[in-house]
């Protein structure tokens, strides 16, 4: 399994943090170790002083796919839910400055948050789908799937170009404005269309 990501897809988030509006979807990796283990806590890590939260629209790959055209996403997609990609600011910005990937700052151990999957039926990627994300009680992200630049028919047909992907593959869709840090003691609640799909705690 593969965490499969996209950056810079909602234009306030690109704006908010003074980013350049990119021609096509940023694609980067997560291995499976960035997944954080169901129940526990997400452990704020030593090497950076500035974690942030993403929250994203996560969809489920259902089979092996390659060069898949828009059209047929919907065949290629189990289950969605929602997700998100801690990022470690400082570090990234540091290897931004230097032109260098970004693995270490996006991809490091539990750095993927995955609520439990929802249903998913084809007729939903053409509904709008609302989502935000509470620290202690208060809305910090809301997001909608239209605003995406690209949304998930175009991003799965332009991975797949590049990646074969397979069984229970994840594509996290891009993050909307409103990221910010988190500290230890803060409680992270993501909703979905007004239902609650997780709380979170940072330790």
């Amino acid at each position: 399994m593969k965490i499969i990501c996209i950056g810079r897809n909602y234009v306030d988030h690109i704006q908010e943090l003074a980013n350049e509006k990119p021609g096509s979807p940023v694609v980067f990796m997560k291995p499976d170790t960035a997944v954080l283990e169901k129940g526990k806590p997400f452990y704020l890590p030593a090497f950076s002083q500035d974690v942030h939260f993403e929250l994203e629209l996560v969809f489920r790959i259902a089979k092996v796919g390659k060069n898949i055209q828009a059209e047929f996403a919907h065949k290629y997609i189990d289950a969605m839910t929602l997700g998100i990609d801690f990022t470690a600011r400082d570090l990234q910005s540091k290897l931004k400055e230097k032109g260098l990937p970004w693995e270490k700052a996006k991809a490091f151990d539990g750095s993927a948050f995955v609520a439990d999957f929802q249903e998913f039926k084809p007729e939903y990627l053409n509904q709008n789908w609302a989502f935000s994300l509470l620290k202690n009680g208060q809305t910090v992200q809301a997001g909608e799937s239209d605003c995406m630049i690209w949304k998930v028919p175009t991003l799965i047909e332009e991975v797949s170009k590049y990646i074969t992907l397979k069984t229970g593959d994840l594509l996290f869709t891009g993050t909307p404005a409103g990221v910010g840090p988190v500290a230890i003691g803060d409680e992270l609640q993501g909703q979905l269309m007004g239902k609650t799909l997780f709380q979170l705690s940072i330790a």
